[in-house]
């Protein structure tokens, strides 16, 4: 195991530490969303939460992807089998799991959630 792979290995933890909070604060941003919606809200208010929330999303899923490969072990760095042998453990499928759902929500968003504005155009002469 490699030096690198231990400095990795400790920042990875100590971001993955913050997931509860950011996934909380995504939460928040969604219900933001769903209350614009729902109101009827104008394109620009939409498009701010939705912004707002994606933001939010990507937060969350650098932090779970932090706690993934925290939780798969420092060997899990610089070999591909451990990280694999990891992923199969209890907790790694978990962390897995948890990952793929929250790319999906943020796609999700990204397709669906985020309203488009249109754009000015110039006159032609």
């Amino acid at each position: 195991m490699s030096r690198e792979a231990e400095v990795r290995h400790h920042a990875d933890q100590e971001v993955g530490k913050s997931f509860p909070k950011l996934l909380d604060k995504a939460r928040e941003a969604e219900g933001g969303l769903r209350r614009a919606q729902a109101a009827g809200a104008g394109a620009e208010e939409l498009r701010a939460a939705g912004l707002a929330y994606d933001r939010a999303l990507s937060d969350a899923l650098r932090a779970a992807e932090a706690a993934q490969r925290a939780t798969l072990g420092v060997k899990a760095y610089d070999d591909r089998i451990r990280r694999r042998k990891g992923v199969a453990t209890p907790e790694g499928a978990k962390w897995t799991a948890e990952v793929d759902r929250l790319r999906t929500l943020r796609e999700e968003n990204r397709l669906t959630g985020i309203a488009r504005v249109p754009r000015p155009f110039a006159a032609a002469r």
